[in-house]
């Protein structure tokens, strides 16, 4: 009896888990992104996967691709303001190929030199199971400088 009343709990578990992990924020996260531009005021644009992006600078130097790797300088913030990460002003290098789809996506909308922002919905960035201090279904802001492409 102790036997199945532990397997059944199990079990109920893991359908919730499972369940929740399933959850499909698209709507949600869209009304997040849509209020936080109507607040704030601002001018963005729309992908067809859902990324919002804001040119502040398009700076003028070369264009990275997909496959670029880039430095970078950013500050990660919920719509509510939290900062969850951020690179000093030297930024950091990577490969726009290894990070999430909504910078590999987004970064390329820049020039060297070039700023704004990169309102990402959570199934550009880390989903529904979320990362560290990064909540499943988290809308994430970056404010965003390219320093250089590297390659």
């Amino acid at each position: 009896m102790k036997y199945l009343l532990t397997s059944l709990l199990a079990l109920t578990l893991f359908i919730s888990c499972s369940k929740d992990d399933q959850k499909d924020y698209t709507a949600e996260n869209e009304k997040e992104i849509t209020d936080y531009i109507a607040k704030n005021k601002l001018t963005a644009q729309r992908t067809e996967s859902g990324l919002y992006y804001v040119i502040d600078v398009p700076g003028t130097g070369t264009q990275p691709t997909a496959k670029s790797n880039v430095t970078v300088a950013y500050r990660g913030t919920f719509t509510n303001g939290t900062v969850f990460d951020q690179s000093n002003s030297d930024g950091i290098s990577f490969n726009l190929y290894e990070v999430i789809p909504g910078w590999t996506e987004g970064i390329p909308f820049f020039k060297t030199g070039g700023s704004g922002i990169l309102l990402v919905p959570s199934r550009l960035a880390y989903g529904n199971g979320g990362r560290e201090k990064i909540p499943g279904g988290a809308v994430l802001i970056f404010d965003v400088k390219l320093i250089k492409v590297n390659n």
